[in-house]
């Protein structure tokens, strides 16, 4: 980037500046633009599409060099972010009016992918920044949310649960305490897709730590404390204190159980609709849809706790009016937990305090509310519901309810709140009645019949007289300025009114901005509070949430035993397919484990519902470790402590892996890590190798479940030969998907009976995705052939091919009408236009 030109001044510091951010765009105040310069101007006009101009036009090296207005800076600020970049903003420390020299000018602020809080999404989301530490044993994570303050950490085995977490927690960029091996590196920027930052220094703050940690994790969250002041360059007094949890606090769920269940979004389309998360959303704050999609992401594991969330929302059922009045309560709520954020960046804005002044108002009729259903399980909750009085009163005294966003622009603190203000106000609302007394008064004495005050910024106030009437200017008019046809005068009293005005307006502004701040730096010493009362009412709306669609999809509550060992899902439903589908077209089916079962072995063809069937299980266990009630007519579950899945079959193209590969290091994961308290489903495991490997690793793996894991297991497969496990393992039992065969026809009836299938039924499947008929009665002919065993498997299956029915339809056809073969021939076709050729086709077809 250097030069060895001579440059100037301002260039020199921009490169000096430069140096301490090479992996960020710096954008440069310079006036009334923001500059960018070198590489970073080539790479931002092509990502930004701005204009690339240059300095030192007429140089041999001139300076590449782009430029965006001040006003307009956050959305090109949002579009590098968004994009993965982070961005470093020098702003100008001095008035360039009064600088001696050069403009001092420093980097206020460091916006990265993990720091963005004004970034382009809604709020509904959280944007966690995590920090990985390991001491080559083992690891420490911790991750924060800058815009709401939560900060966590926890201890993990291995990379690949570390992984997983930040999979599961959707981080756009994660701080390396260390430096990260090769592979590490990989999979974090390629895989994973995350910018990776460096952080080898830690920040000690007492009050943010709990020194309860391990030193693993007070390493981790130092650094990611560290990064954070660094990059933010203020005091931060909305993060909250780390809190420690453990994932087997959690329901486990690794990434790809979590993608294949579709629970955030949908695998396939990336959206939100056709996710749990869609199902369950009925919130009516932004606070709440950020929780509800943490307990999607972690269901629960105790019993107690999940028996509390079902508690409440039967509570709600039973209620209908009061909930309905405190659905319509919530909707006035803002969201706080941001707002908080805001006031601690500085960034809050009297709009701001105005919307936190305004759910602080709602949180007694939420109380009333929810008093009123006299349940003994929102005691707890009610006493939680802080209504912070004096903040409310503070917001209501102080700011004005029609005061606009900008704080420089007045009209922000309410009258009565500041008597000084006051007075300025007076002066400035009746100096222009006495501007128009004084009028009125100096045209009386001075008998000129059309004078008056007029007012521009140049001159200020001034008379107005034209030059037909110089001969009756009063002795203590003064002249201001000349014109061609008049002359603009002033007087001691017109400039002391002008000078009351003036300064009552600049002092005015003055001091409704410098009393914003003092009311906003007060509201700063409630944040805690604030954030309290935000996961209050975030639980609330969560649970109303649920409660909303258990009534609306007439869901029942499932019944929890913690040490259990059976499944009994009576009419179970898929919820996700139910909603899309509608409950007209859905075929229930029951699920049952009993105390002997350990695994169901699954066969029938495939579309039949298998997966939806494997689906439907582990969609109820979240949905009813969640707390959620359960569309099923009754459900009787243990509490499982992990999900593993593989279901459906993907390439990782990324990483180079085949479907075979990803389903044996997925098929390992499981098996590795699932305990008798678990629940694993495997679809169609071995079908991305050779039939007979298949077949051997598929039982193999079901030998192992059975002898050495013990967890509930649902195994679908496409190998029939399995079937006979039945007969061997004690705690296998057979079921399969039931058909309907009549005519020819088949019928896939998508319910599970016991059993082992007796067919495979592919070709009515190929049959149904609409494969050629002739190709179709060809492989019924090769199938038939294959069943009877007159085929010698040992080189490949030839059977002979026959003449096609169409081909000697063709042949007799021209034999038996010489007529149509002669208008075929005489077409001519080279000249025929499409509508004769639609007319010689018609008469064709009559012929034939």
């Amino acid at each position: 980037m250097a030069t060895t030109e001579k440059i100037s001044p301002g260039m020199q510091q921009y490169l000096d500046i430069k140096k301490s951010y090479p992996d960020a765009f710096l954008l440069f105040r310079m006036g009334d633009f923001y500059e960018l310069f070198y590489e970073d101007a080539v790479k931002a006009a092509q990502i930004l599409e701005l204009t690339l101009t240059s300095r030192n036009k007429n140089s041999d090296k001139p300076i590449p060099m782009a430029g965006v207005p001040y006003h307009s800076i956050q959305q090109y600020i949002d579009t590098l972010v968004d994009l993965g970049h982070k961005v470093a903003i020098a702003e100008q420390m001095e008035d360039p009016k009064t600088a001696v020299g050069v403009v001092k000018r420093d980097v206020v602020q460091v916006i990265t992918p993990g720091t963005a809080v004004d970034a382009l999404n809604n709020g509904k989301e959280n944007n966690f920044l995590v920090a990985i530490e390991t001491d080559e044993s083992a690891y420490a994570l911790s991750y924060l949310d800058l815009a709401t303050g939560e900060f966590f950490v926890t201890s993990l085995s291995d990379f690949e649960t570390v992984t997983d977490e930040i999979s599961s927690l959707k981080a756009r960029e994660v701080v390396m305490g260390y430096e990260p091996s090769e592979v590490e590196l990989q999979i974090l920027e390629n895989q994973l897709n995350v910018l990776v930052s460096r952080e080898t220094i830690g920040f000690d703050n007492a009050d943010l730590i709990d020194y309860g940690l391990s030193a693993l994790e007070i390493s981790v969250t130092s650094k990611l404390l560290n990064y954070i002041m660094t990059t933010q360059k203020r005091q931060l007094t909305h993060l909250q204190p780390v809190k420690h949890y453990e994932i087997k606090d959690f329901l486990l769920m690794d990434a790809a159980s979590k993608k294949s269940l579709d629970l955030i979004s949908n695998a396939r389309t990336g959206k939100k609709m056709g996710s749990l998360y869609w199902l369950l959303d009925e919130t009516k704050t932004a606070m709440g849809t950020r929780m509800l999609r943490t307990w999607i992401d972690r269901p629960l594991v105790s019993e107690s706790a999940i028996q509390k969330r079902q508690a409440i929302i039967q509570t709600f059922l039973d209620h209908f009016f009061e909930r309905s009045d405190l659905t319509e309560t919530l909707k006035g709520v803002y969201d706080i937990e941001r707002l908080a954020a805001r006031v601690s960046f500085g960034k809050a804005n009297p709009k701001d305090l105005l919307q936190l002044a305004q759910t602080l108002s709602n949180v007694p009729a939420i109380k009333a509310v929810l008093t009123d259903m006299q349940s003994d399980v929102l005691f707890s909750v009610i006493g939680q519901l802080d209504e912070i009085p004096e903040l409310f009163e503070l917001i209501r005294n102080a700011i004005d309810e029609n005061a606009p966003a900008i704080i420089m622009d007045g009209n922000i603190i309410k009258s009565g709140f500041n008597a000084t203000l006051d007075d300025y106000r007076v002066i400035m609302r009746d100096g222009t009645s006495w501007i128009a007394e004084l009028e009125t008064k100096e045209r009386a004495t001075s008998g000129i019949s059309n004078l008056k005050i007029d007012y521009n910024k140049k001159d200020g106030y001034y008379f107005h007289i034209t030059n037909s009437n110089l001969s009756q200017v009063p002795e203590h008019f003064f002249r201001k300025a000349t014109l061609k046809n008049s002359e603009r005068y002033g007087t001691e009293a017109l400039a002391k009114l002008e000078s009351q005005m003036l300064d009552a307006r600049e002092n005015s502004a003055n001091l409704e901005y410098e009393l914003f701040l003092q009311v906003r730096e007060q509201t700063e010493k409630f944040i805690t509070r604030i954030q309290k009362l935000a996961k209050v009412i975030a639980g609330v709306d969560v649970l109303q949430s649920l409660a909303v669609v258990a009534e609306n999809n007439h869901y029942i509550k499932p019944d929890i035993i913690k040490n259990g060992q059976e499944i009994h899902i009576k009419n179970g439903r898929h919820a996700v397919v139910e909603k899309v589908m509608g409950a007209q077209e859905y075929v229930p089916n029951s699920i049952d484990f009993d105390e002997k079962t350990m695994i169901q072995l699954i066969t029938g063809p495939n579309m039949s519902g298998k997966s939806t069937y494997m689906r439907e299980l582990a969609l109820t266990v979240v949905m009813a470790q969640l707390g959620s009630y359960i569309p099923a007519d009754s459900v009787l579950l243990p509490i499982f402590d992990a999900i593993f899945t593989r279901i459906g079959a993907a390439d990782d193209l990324i990483s180079g892996q085949s479907t075979f590969m990803v389903e044996m290091m997925e098929a390992n994961h499981a098996i590795r890590r699932a305990t008798k308290n678990s629940l694993i489903l495997f679809d169609e495991l071995g079908r991305g190798t050779a039939t007979y490997d298949g077949i051997a690793l598929a039982q193999a793996i079901v030998e192992y479940i059975h002898e050495n894991v013990g967890a509930k297991t649902l195994f679908a497969t496409h190998y029939h030969e399995l079937v006979a496990l039945e007969t061997v393992l004690e705690h296998l039992t057979n079921v399969h998907v039931a058909t309907l065969e009549e005519n020819g026809e088949v019928t896939f009836l998508h319910k599970i009976e016991t059993g082992p299938a007796d067919k495979s039924y592919g070709i009515h499947v190929a049959k149904i995705a609409g494969l050629p008929s002739d190709l179709l009665e060809r492989a019924s002919v090769i199938l038939s052939e294959l069943e009877d065993g007159t085929v010698d498997m040992k080189v490949p299956p030839v059977i002979p091919v026959q003449s096609s029915q169409s081909e000697s339809q063709q042949l007799d056809l021209f034999g038996e009408s010489s007529e149509l073969a002669e208008k075929i021939r005489a077409i001519d076709i080279m000249n025929l236009t499409p509508m004769a050729a639609m007319n010689e086709l018609f008469e064709l077809k009559k012929l034939v």
